[in-house]
């Protein structure tokens, strides 16, 4: 296989994102197809014993196993590293098996992590249950609190592990202050930029090691596949994350790779369109839900604590916002009145999803881990799609007219 029309990756680096997103890390065949080609193979074989004898030593370039290497894989990689700005990526299984070996990789016994309250409910099991299985140390923190990134660094502290915009409390990480921080202490930075995307936020560009994505959700966004990344420092990539992946297994399948590639090619488009649904249904809602006694957190809306580090550090605040009905009753009406928008616990998707977190996203969590982060059971998640925005305006007016809002 060759590279696009003969460019090597120097040139495509150069590309704009809008450029790359269509473009980079195409690889063709000698037929020439202009779709890029699915290669669904286990193995490969070799002209001589010599030659694979190389490969498995390092000493010479191709396919092994597609646990390790595969042409669909690899073009997926290329691009979404050329998307990041970062030097290398590894594709994985899922957004979990992403976030778990981009930690485990890493993290050993007497280590420790300090991890942000604000996450997924699979995030918080891996750093609340997890990691203390295997002697690793962790300190659950305030993400939106500056100090308290200083004061839970320890000797020992080895890895920062956050979201931003966090799921579902839409917290805010302040990407420059905690990465510098982390830099001048020798830590690792793990950024979960699954809420964002590179088409939104470039976690690299203030100073983040690794940058780890679900591209299950806005980079396949029309919800078809399962489908994570690591994105790192090619350095990283091969010597900390490869042994850890090549003896594990977490390996993306090539069709769903596929998928996702060609999903890349729109993900700019969706992702800001829907980020301008996203606030415009979030303005229409804000003055209702907050007479109703609820409120907010949308980070593309001036009443965000954080709306100005938000905007600073993203090209748009994204498809997803989360807002506050007081009880579950009140929520499940909501959900249950809902018309055009779909009951889902997925995001980044085409199509509108909502869901109650504290019965789907984050059931796993305890009641008091729950309230610590602010998964209350009255608060619904929305991500908000592509459909008309006056279309989701009377689907919602007609939900809280149900729930008595």
């Amino acid at each position: 296989m060759k590279k696009t029309t003969g460019m090597n990756r120097a040139i495509t680096q150069k590309w704009r994102p809008a450029t790359q997103a269509v473009r980079g890390g195409t690889w063709r065949s000698e037929h020439g197809e202009t779709s890029e080609a699915m290669f669904l193979t286990s193995g490969y074989t070799y002209d001589d014993a010599q030659t694979v004898a190389d490969r498995f030593a390092g000493d010479a370039q191709g396919m092994t196993y597609s646990r390790l290497q595969n042409p669909t894989v690899a073009m997926l990689e290329e691009r979404i590293a050329l998307l990041e700005g970062a030097e290398s990526c590894r594709a994985q299984a899922s957004g979990m098996a992403a976030m778990t070996a981009s930690l485990l990789c890493q993290l050993s016994a007497g280590d420790h992590c300090v991890a942000a309250r604000a996450a997924f409910g699979s995030c918080r099991w891996l750093v609340d249950n997890l990691l203390p299985r295997f002697g690793i140390e962790t300190t659950i923190i305030d993400s939106a609190d500056n100090a308290q990134w200083e004061s839970a660094i320890k000797p020992n502290t080895k890895v920062f592990f956050f979201e931003t915009p966090a799921n579902p409390t839409l917290d805010i990480v302040d990407l420059q202050f905690v990465c510098d921080l982390a830099r001048a202490h020798g830590i690792t930075t793990v950024v979960d930029n699954a809420f964002a995307s590179p088409a939104l936020q470039r976690p690299m560009e203030f100073g983040a090691d690794v940058v780890a994505y679900s591209a299950t959700k806005l980079m396949d966004g029309q919800g078809r596949v399962l489908a994570g990344a690591i994105c790192a420092s090619e350095e990283w990539i091969n010597e900390t994350l490869m042994p850890f992946q090549r003896n594990t297994g977490p390996t993306i399948a090539a069709f769903n790779a596929w998928v996702v590639h060609k999903g890349l090619e729109t993900l700019s488009l969706r992702a800001h369109q829907q980020s301008r649904n996203a606030v415009a249904l979030g303005e229409h809602l804000e003055e209702r839900v907050i007479k109703a006694g609820g409120h907010m957190r949308h980070p593309g809306l001036v009443s965000h604590p954080r709306h100005d580090i938000a905007t600073a550090q993203m090209d748009a605040t994204g498809p997803i916002f989360a807002f506050d009905v007081n009880t579950r009753e009140r929520a499940f009406a909501v959900l249950d009145a809902l018309e055009l928008i779909d009951i889902s616990n997925n995001i980044g998707d085409a199509r509108s999803l909502m869901c109650h977190p504290a019965s789907t996203t984050h059931a796993n969590m305890t009641d008091v881990a729950r309230d610590a982060m602010g998964v209350s059971e009255g608060l619904l998640r929305i991500n908000v799609g592509l459909e008309d925005i006056a279309d989701l305006v009377e689907d919602m007016d007609k939900a809280l007219d149900a729930a008595e809002m």
